[in-house]
């Protein structure tokens, strides 16, 4: 039923297994790759129609220059800071009460309360799109960095919840029953007994919900408008001028707005893959 791992493989299946692998790798680099030779590329090469071929001049310190210095693209990341940090802080606590109450307690509705969470994750998110607009627009929270910021905490928490539910039902609830036993206030059970055994959990779900909410796009144009409330997803397409496309400049702030994420899951490496993992093998 499952596939057998590539070492078992007859030697033929193993050559075709290595060539075509760096085949993939280079499809799947593809458009990292464009975007970075985009990047360092001059003006004149789009407007000459050279979109593949190799830079008539290497520009990557005017373009990257132009990007950080004269335009709003400070204004963005910071905007992008403010929306994915607070959103990441209030999504992960709350799902941390939540699925210690789902997952710890025993009461009637637990499986139903349970089934809300995880059926909230289904709701293709494009329906919502004019009932959540107008709904900004009634609250005065449109356009506004604390409206995209409840927004992204009220639709990932449902997620969130699901993931610690999950990972709090595998801890050994004996500890539990012991601090009970003890005396210990349920706050207390909470916060000094199985808070500590998340830390993997929460390192995991950090880096997963920075990266959802950073890379968001789609709510970010729809709730949000100008460089005051933006985030960097949205802002890059100010580099469209009426008639033409700086692609050059899109390029540069495109690379500049991946790093972040891509540093916070290097930096968490360790932890998310052990969040990930825990539980796996026994």
């Amino acid at each position: 039923m499952f596939p057998r791992p590539i070492q078992t493989q007859p030697r033929a299946a193993q050559i075709t297994y290595q060539a075509l692998l760096p085949l993939a790798l280079i499809m799947w680099l593809a458009p990292l790759i464009a975007v970075a030779i985009f990047s360092i590329k001059p003006d004149v090469d789009f407007t000459t129609g050279n979109y593949w071929g190799l830079p008539s001049s290497f520009e990557a310190a005017t373009n990257y220059g132009k990007v950080f210095f004269a335009s709003d693209m400070p204004r963005y990341m910071l905007n992008s800071f403010l929306i994915t940090v607070p959103t990441v802080i209030g999504a992960v606590a709350l799902s941390c009460m939540a699925g210690f109450a789902l997952g710890v307690y025993r009461f009637k509705s637990n499986i139903w309360i349970f089934f809300m969470f995880v059926a909230g994750n289904f709701v293709p998110f494009q329906i919502l799109m004019v009932p959540v607009r107008d709904l900004t627009l009634d609250l005065g929270l449109y356009n506004t960095k604390t409206g995209l910021v409840l927004f992204h905490i009220a639709f990932q928490t449902g997620f969130c919840t699901l993931f610690m539910r999950n990972f709090i039902r595998q801890l050994p609830f004996p500890l539990i029953e012991a601090a009970r036993v003890e005396g210990v206030a349920e706050w207390r059970i909470f916060w000094y007994v199985v808070l500590p055994l998340m830390k993997p959990a929460l390192a995991a779900l950090a880096v997963l919900i920075f990266t959802f909410i950073w890379n968001d796009y789609f709510w970010a144009v729809v709730l949000t408008q100008g460089p005051e409330s933006q985030p960097v997803t949205a802002g890059i397409t100010s580099f469209n001028a009426q008639y033409r496309a700086a692609y050059h400049l899109m390029s540069a702030g495109s690379i500049v707005a991946a790093i972040p994420p891509v540093a916070m899951f290097f930096l968490m490496q360790k932890h998310f893959i052990a969040g990930l993992t825990l539980g796996a093998v026994k």
